[in-house]
């Protein structure tokens, strides 16, 4: 049985902390037998390495060796990519073609993301581990191997049997051996080393110095969480040692590739109720709030064409019209502010602007028929109750303050005192 260090030095794996240690102890002292191994841990963490030198310390290692990404092969042939299928079984099956577990027989095969798998190749699975034996797909015939299987995966899978989405039968039978990877941002003392390493390694791919770390960047990585883990740091200093032209980095220049504050979790206010984002913080009430402010304009819109073109040679406005019109183009609606539908980039306080009318003396017009206008559609009740809890939670929002209100609602105070008076708010 190899020892510790020449399996890290073999495998080029950098790092004295304890739980890798362990990991990697507790991988060498399963590789003679043929239990099954689940491997957990973040993405990122290096899970690939344990199958690897299980392998290669087991009796099976001058077998075949095969990984599977499990979540990158589609559902409809995952099937046919593990166990294999016969010349016609589906549209596309030319020829009967071997699956990896028959031509893993008697080697190892590592499922990675083994948590992605469907519910019905999970029972094709289950059936491997406990007899060796599977089907093709579109065959009645029974065949045998004798496969190694070592999975990993970073989801939860407790959860994921709760949820219905993983087999609980298939999870005890694949976790004989389990074997935890820490994520980077537990090995601390780690960090620094396994920087030189990629550093050491992409100077000389890259034929440039090699980077260097002050006290306070060393510092900063120590501190930062790594959501990403070993694989995110590798990819930082391959780019910073393509990138940068000062070969020392401090944690100003950290900062800038990976700035500290992306990891804070999201602060979500609650109301008194307890309701998280009741106070618009809900996405779906932004968006409604959008299109009342949207459809509300295009219905102005619509009904004043609709008058305009009745009335054309008409120069006298009924009180209607001059309603529709105060309410699209006075100086209140015009706003500056970007966010509003009748922002205008060019916006002239001073320039009034009047609706051009045709008049019937036109002669150039006679030719032209009458042009059918749709009226404008009332809202739908449901529309209505949305728009209505909106105001009201705006207006209690700023304890009845209207000009704040407006603004919080994104529209101007003359339609919000219409829309109070609309839906009977004034109390």
């Amino acid at each position: 049985m190899a020892d510790l260090q020449s399996i890290k030095n073999r495998f080029g794996i950098i790092g004295n902390f304890p739980a890798l240690n362990r990991a990697l102890e507790k991988s060498i002292q399963v590789a003679p037998t043929d239990i099954s191994v689940l491997v957990i841990g973040e993405s990122g963490v290096g899970k690939e390495f344990i199958p690897k030198i299980i392998h290669s310390e087991s009796k099976r290692k001058h077998q075949p060796y095969i990984v599977v990404n499990c979540g990158a092969i589609p559902e409809g042939t995952i099937d046919s990519e593990l166990f294999g299928h016969e010349k016609g079984a589906f549209t596309g099956a030319t020829s009967t073609r071997k699956g990896y577990f028959e031509v893993a027989d008697g080697g190892t095969i590592f499922l990675d993301e083994v948590g992605e798998l469907p519910l019905q190749t999970q029972v094709r699975l289950l059936r491997v581990l406990e007899s060796g034996e599977f089907m093709k797909v579109g065959s009645s015939q029974v065949q045998k191997t004798n496969v190694r299987i070592v999975a990993a995966t970073n989801v939860n899978m407790m959860k994921a049997i709760t949820d219905g989405r993983f087999r609980e039968d298939l999870y005890y039978r694949l976790n004989t051996v389990q074997i935890d990877m820490p994520a980077l941002r537990e090995r601390k003392g780690d960090i620094h080393l396994l920087f030189r390493k990629f550093a050491i390694d992409f100077a000389e791919k890259y034929r440039m110095p090699e980077l260097k770390l002050t006290d306070d960047a060393v510092a900063y990585l120590e501190n930062y969480a790594f959501p990403g883990n070993v694989r995110q740091l590798r990819n930082l200093v391959e780019q910073m040692t393509v990138v940068e032209q000062n070969r020392e980095i401090n944690s100003v220049k950290l900062a800038e590739y990976i700035p500290m504050n992306t990891n804070l979790p999201v602060v979500v206010q609650k109301s008194n109720n307890g309701n998280a984002g009741s106070d618009f913080g809900s996405e779906r009430e932004i968006m409604y709030k959008i299109l009342f402010d949207m459809r509300n304009d295009i219905n102005d819109l619509k009904s004043l064409t609709s008058e305009l073109i009745k009335n054309r040679g008409n120069t006298d406005l009924s009180s209607q019209e001059k309603n529709l019109i105060s309410r699209i183009y006075t100086p209140e609606a015009q706003t500056s502010n970007p966010n509003s539908l009748l922002y205008f980039e060019n916006n002239n306080q001073n320039e009034v602007h009047h609706p051009t009318i045709i008049s019937e003396e036109d002669h150039h017009y006679n030719d032209v028929e009458d042009i059918e206008i749709e009226e404008a559609k009332p809202e739908s009740l449901s529309l209505q109750n949305n728009e209505k809890d909106l105001i009201i939670k705006a207006l209690e929002k700023h304890k009845g303050r209207r000009n704040k209100a407006a603004d919080e609602l994104g529209i101007s105070q003359r339609t919000l005192y219409r829309k109070i008076k609309q839906y009977n708010l004034e109390d």
